[in-house]
């Protein structure tokens, strides 16, 4: 089992689709569900860097920064509630998406059930990154 696996990909999508591409940083603990579900990401135009385990996450903060971390069901459940403050301490800014979660920690953004069909997770990651109204 590689220690980590990192892959980055960016699809052009038509500037009326989508206004900005979103830098994603997507973590599983397995590669199928991994590539199955970032190929979907990237369909929808999103500039997607995988990565295997927990490491691989911390060693990918310390290079380069995303406007959002989206911490996949098949990382363990101790893995899902520490790398939210991982996240946050290394990019204040970085949203942080859990999938399957229980529980709603300060540090996590959104969660969203692993269950739905991607077309509702990527609804669901367009609307946390939607820019925040001025007051």
């Amino acid at each position: 089992m590689p220690a980590t696996a990192q892959k980055s990909a960016h699809q052009s999508a038509s500037p009326s689709a989508r206004p900005s591409i979103i830098k994603i940083l997507y973590a599983e603990s397995d590669e199928t569900t991994l590539s199955a579900q970032a190929a979907e990401m990237q369909k929808a135009g999103h500039r997607v860097t995988t990565v295997l385990n927990r490491q691989a996450v911390q060693d990918a903060l310390r290079y380069d920064a995303f406007d959002l971390v989206i911490l996949g069901a098949t990382l363990s459940k101790d893995d899902r509630h520490h790398l939210p403050y991982m996240v946050k301490k290394a990019h204040e800014g970085t949203k942080v998406l859990v999938m399957h979660a229980g529980t709603h920690h300060h540090e996590v953004d959104a969660v969203v059930d692993s269950n739905l069909s991607m077309q509702r997770i990527l609804e669901k990651i367009a609307a946390l990154l939607q820019p925040e109204p001025a007051s």
